[in-house]
């Protein structure tokens, strides 16, 4: 079974730095490309970055230069780190088992809030 566990999501200021992670099991996380993906209150899945298995990496527009994407496949763990937040940034944010895509299967996600 794909189980995905986001943590490390939080309150911040604009400005300031948050980095969440995704602990993944029941598949081989190694040759997995993964996503992550944000919902913000009352809007769909938005794809923000992805990482295949040999590290290509792409960003959405939204992100880019701010939002770095990382994995370590000897912890299974996918990370998101995000500098220089915005209020528009604020979302639920989840991990998927995708590339370019919005999963599923994703996991019950993290919430970022980026508030004054």
């Amino acid at each position: 079974e794909v189980q995905l566990a986001e943590s490390g999501g939080g309150l911040v200021q604009p400005g300031e730095s948050l980095r969440i992670s995704c602990v993944a099991s029941g598949f081989v996380f190694a040759l997995a490309s993964m996503s992550w993906v944000r919902q913000a209150p009352g809007k769909g899945f938005e794809w923000v970055a992805s990482m295949n298995h040999d590290g290509r990496i792409r960003y959405a527009d939204s992100v880019m230069g701010r939002f770095t994407i990382s994995r370590d496949n000897s912890k299974n763990t996918l990370y998101l780190q995000m500098n220089t937040l915005k209020t528009e940034d604020t979302a639920t944010y989840y991990c998927a088992r995708a590339w370019l895509g919005v999963g599923p299967p994703r996991g019950q996600g993290t919430q970022v809030t980026v508030s004054l």
